[in-house]
């Protein structure tokens, strides 16, 4: 473990904490990774001079929350956001990637999930969370759904991915209902 390491949010498995401009290379090399890409809405090569003018503006307002996802030993596997928050209206939207696929269905995500809802809807004050998911991507919405998000929309051949146009589906979660996935959460480390 690093020491005077930054931890902004602590889970089981993960720790959240602010972008550092060491962490560019990793964001380049996710972001442009064709298993990862297939996932974003991003589809353009991505290189490390733009990733630093996207880092350049972290911070600047308060409607975006960027967070790294790290291992407990340090080792930074993906980011997480709340994007586009409306505070008047108590509203905010999340965004993963997991970039090291070798931690894809293991937990992390979850972990960096519970972590990032309990700040949002304790901390913050935020009552609905939004997420949306490319419907071909069973493992994302999945964790959405056991994180307490409930299927609200379909917007039907949205996205075009690997040849074809495919849905995106649209999720959210209110603080009433993810509380008790929380409680459980923290008593078991396991959201069912």
């Amino acid at each position: 473990m690093k020491e005077n390491r930054v931890v902004f949010l602590s889970g089981k498995i993960v720790n959240l904490r602010p972008a550092q401009k060491s962490d560019i290379p990793h964001f380049t090399r996710w972001i442009n990774d064709p298993r990862v890409r297939q996932f974003l809405l991003t589809m353009l090569p991505q290189t490390e001079k733009q990733e630093e003018s996207w880092y350049e503006n972290l911070g600047k307002d308060d409607k975006n929350i960027i967070l790294v996802i790290e291992t407990k030993d340090g080792k930074p596997i993906g980011s997480m956001g709340i994007h586009g928050i409306n505070w008047r209206n108590g509203i905010g939207t999340t965004g993963a990637l997991i970039g090291e696929t070798e931690y894809w269905g293991k937990g992390y995500g979850t972990d960096a999930k519970m972590i990032l809802l309990d700040y949002a809807f304790n901390t913050l004050g935020l009552r609905k969370i939004c997420s949306d998911v490319f419907a071909f991507n069973k493992r994302s919405l999945q964790y959405s759904l056991h994180c307490g998000y409930k299927i609200e929309g379909r917007l039907r051949k949205h996205i075009f991915r690997n040849g074809k146009f495919h849905d995106k589906i649209v999720l959210g979660v209110f603080r009433d209902e993810w509380l008790p996935i929380w409680n459980h959460y923290r008593k078991t480390g396991k959201v069912r």
